[in-house]
């Protein structure tokens, strides 16, 4: 179950599938994003395609030389726009991949477009969501919710992006779902509806043990997207921004012009691939070792060139230190600009406070950190901010709360108004009222001394202390001891067995945290495979923009919607 290359192999198909010759690749908004995560520009020169276009892009020339690799999600604009292509095309030969279930009718307008008789081929590559690593994806879709219900066009959009995850890692799941979110049942609704009214397309070779997609809720774990991280690319993620691979660094004080915008991929940056889930201070450590590597490799000034064999060896490893000198650049000032930030705002400090508000429960010792910091001018105001929410939800209902007094405090330090009505509405999207989960308070013995033991122990870092919520979830689920009261099936059938294959949905988002909790159960636990998917990848701000946008204070951002039915299925 590996997602980024499921839609690698879809698209290397499609290039396949128009033989020699050159090519364009055609592509909307949303496809370029999903190609463009797997697959670099040169990678895919090597493979003839020689020129990438937008579908909506006005001014394209006619070039009758290249064949048209059309690459589009379903939607009624993306279909409209291919029907104007086929009336005047500018390439002499389309093949057309749609990224999801097309309705007969769409093809049926686009044949009688083609009166030309351009298209070769119409097919339908199930690579509808964006493959972020081989056990993890995204919708890159924000502001799902409207309250505790979908945003009316976002639930089509997310039901297409998650069957077409199905269909591309060929499972068809029994479903559970999260009682206490009303989201999550009509979400499991709607892709068993899909799977019913496709059964065709879901008609897999039967496993011994069905697989499961379980869909959960963000409000029931509103801590895990507050907390500061420590992991290499969800730090990156928390203070800089992954967007797509990319990261903007043009803010970084005296950054080299070549670095103003970087990529980081673990499909061709092997720096970057062993590092993902290393810890800050391993991750300085690794990165001085890159830099003396370097130095040992770096063709001396004074080298000398002296035969044609000195020369041809020079060129022969040139490129090579070329990439090696543009990796380690890039990771040496990635690393700086995260260093920089973690000192400047005081990170270390506010993070420890976070894992104890996350972890402990020491009421009289929390307030006291939260207030310490909350008067220190260094402490940025996102983070001011952040200590309070985690305050607001760790101690919701504690008999000495002082909710009101930490929100004066942040007044008195100027925080915005915008800022400090968002921990309410934190309280209203992720608070005791909404959970259908004991996100804070162990209550069974078992868990109660656990809890104690890992006291007593010491943790091997006081800065990763923080489990989520996702971690015992999914631990229970394998133990087969998830309550089906809590997490009911779909239908009637249940598994009997251990499950094996497991895809994860949480509605409102995930996070790069979860992400690391389920790569290490998925090296830690035998037999068992879980993907990992969200409506999105958050940090701190997207997810706070998300609850706003859920509670009523703001709008949510980009919303997609698509269509439904079939050619050639794959």
């Amino acid at each position: 179950m590996n997602v980024v290359l499921a839609v690698k192999q879809y698209v290397s198909k499609m290039i396949e599938s128009s033989g020699t010759g050159m090519k364009v690749l055609l592509m909307d908004k949303e496809t370029t994003s999903i190609v463009s995560m797997v697959y670099t520009q040169s990678e895919i020169l090597q493979k003839e395609v020689y020129l990438f276009e937008r579908i909506d892009s006005q001014n394209r020339e006619s070039m009758k030389h290249l064949k048209a690799i059309c690459y589009l999600r379903p939607t009624k604009e993306n279909v409209e726009n291919l029907i104007q292509e086929l009336r005047r095309p500018k390439y002499s030969v389309y093949f057309i991949y749609f990224s999801n279930v097309i309705s007969k009718s769409e093809v049926k307008a686009l044949a009688e477009a083609d009166e030309q008789e351009v298209v070769a081929e119409v097919q339908e590559f199930y690579g509808d969501f964006i493959a972020v690593n081989p056990h993890l994806f995204s919708l890159n879709l924000h502001g799902v919710s409207r309250g505790r219900s979908w945003e009316p066009i976002t639930l089509p959009r997310v039901t297409q992006g998650l069957t077409s995850v199905l269909l591309a890692l060929k499972k068809c799941p029994m479903i559970r779902y999260q009682l206490s979110s009303d989201m999550a049942k009509r979400l499991a609704e709607s892709v068993k509806q899909i799977i019913t009214k496709e059964y065709e397309l879901f008609d897999f070779r039967k496993t011994e043990v069905s697989p499961l997609l379980l869909i959960l809720d963000r409000s029931d774990d509103a801590i895990t997207p507050l907390l500061n991280q420590w992991t290499y690319q969800a730090m990156v993620h928390e203070l800089l921004a992954l967007n797509n691979n990319r990261i903007d660094l043009s803010r970084v004080p005296g950054i080299n012009k070549d670095l103003k915008e970087v990529v980081l991929s673990a499909e061709n940056d092997e720096f970057y691939a062993n590092n993902l889930y290393l810890n800050f201070g391993e991750i300085g450590t690794n990165i001085k070792n890159l830099m003396e590597d370097f130095q040992k490799k770096k063709p001396k000034g004074q080298q000398k060139l002296e035969s044609i064999a000195d020369m041809k060896a020079f060129v022969d490893n040139y490129p090579q230190f070329k990439k090696m000198s543009g990796t380690v650049s890039k990771h040496v000032t990635v690393v700086g600009e995260l260093s920089r930030l973690v000192s400047e705002r005081l990170l270390m400090e506010v993070s420890e406070v976070e894992q104890e508000l996350a972890c402990q429960n020491d009421h009289s010792s929390a307030q006291q950190n939260v207030r310490r910091l909350l008067q220190n001018p260094r402490v940025a105001e996102l983070d001011a901010v952040r200590l309070v929410m985690l305050y607001a939800l760790r101690y919701e209902r504690h008999s000495s709360n002082i909710l009101p007094s930490l929100l004066e405090e942040l007044n008195r330090r100027g925080v915005s108004e915008r800022y400090r009505k968002m921990v309410q509405s934190v309280i209203e999207y992720g608070g005791k009222r909404i959970r259908g989960s004991d996100l804070i308070t162990p209550t069974d013995a078992v868990a109660i001394t656990k809890q104690f033991f890992k006291g007593l122990k010491g943790v091997e870092n006081v800065y990763t202390q923080h489990q989520p919520l996702l971690h015992d979830t999914l631990d229970q689920l394998i133990k087969g001891r998830l309550k089906d009261s809590q997490f009911p099936y779909l239908g009637p059938n249940s598994l009997r067995d251990r499950p094996q294959d497991i895809i994860v949905f949480i509605i409102g988002g995930a996070t790069y945290e979860e992400a690391l909790t389920v790569y290490n159960l998925n090296r830690t636990m035998p037999g068992v495979r879980i993907v990992l998917g969200g409506t999105t990848i958050h940090n701190t701000k997207s997810f706070l923009e998300e609850v706003t946008s859920s509670v009523g204070l703001g709008h949510g951002g980009d919303r997609t919607h698509g269509a439904g039915r079939p050619p050639t299925r794959r």
